[in-house]
């Protein structure tokens, strides 16, 4: 797949109603293909269908959620020609102070949430060598950060995932990418669900990073680390 080779394509977007996710939405219907996108809550889903052709509703936290989800999927498409995860939560403080029940959050949002709906939905990934998964776990997944314990967890073991699962699916023609930029200026930080952000310093701006994500995929790049992310 090469850039502004994406007509009659179909991309699953996961997360579509935030920033980025619809971002990378709006640039990869750009570029021609179909966005069959999930979002949340209903505001989200009126937010996301800016973006994509279709919204379906998606609580990434929630196995019976997801198995629906990938149920609806069915009925709207026979298969899928790639699957972008841009979902996640954060979580911020000393780790001590940071109780059980949001660290499991945390984890469900940003990992093992996203592998159970890609586990899901790779059956329907064409084959022919040119589907493909986006993840994206953060440069916080190289550089695991005291404050953000839960968060670098999380981030962490999607990137060690996408490693080990991405070697096993290359077999069936699916390339995972996993991309991992530095902080960007989204609002996320703004949004934990528990503690208060630290300084991160000025962001990259979200359109940057999510036309620079789109352009990995077309482009048939096969990993975007932080350096990919430089400008």
């Amino acid at each position: 797949m090469r850039m502004g080779d994406m007509n009659g394509k179909t991309v699953v977007v996961i997360g579509a109603s935030g920033v980025l996710g619809g971002l990378i939405s709006e640039a990869l219907a750009e570029r021609g293909a179909r966005v069959v996108a999930s979002a949340h809550s209903a505001a989200g889903m009126l937010k996301a269908a800016s973006v994509a052709e279709t919204v379906l509703p998606l609580d990434i936290a929630d196995e019976a959620s997801i198995k629906e989800f990938s149920s609806a999927l069915r009925d709207e498409v026979e298969s899928i020609d790639g699957i972008v995860i841009a979902t996640g939560v954060a979580a911020f403080g000393p780790m001590a102070e940071t109780p059980a029940d949001v660290v499991s959050q945390v984890m469900a949002v940003n990992a093992t949430g996203p592998i159970s709906v890609i586990t899901h939905l790779l059956p329907l990934c064409r084959e022919g060598g040119e589907s493909f998964v986006l993840t994206l776990s953060g440069k916080i997944a190289e550089i695991p950060t005291a404050g953000l314990a839960a968060y670098s967890a999380a981030k962490s073991a999607l990137y060690a995932y996408s490693g080990a699962a991405g070697r096993e699916i290359r077999r069936g023609g699916v390339r995972w990418v996993d991309a991992r930029p530095g902080h960007t200026e989204t609002g996320f930080a703004d949004r934990s669900i528990h503690g208060a952000a630290p300084d991160f310093g000025q962001g990259m701006e979200p359109r940057v990073a999510a036309e620079r994500i789109v352009q990995g995929i077309a482009d048939g790049e096969r990993d975007l680390p932080s350096t990919a992310f430089v400008v």
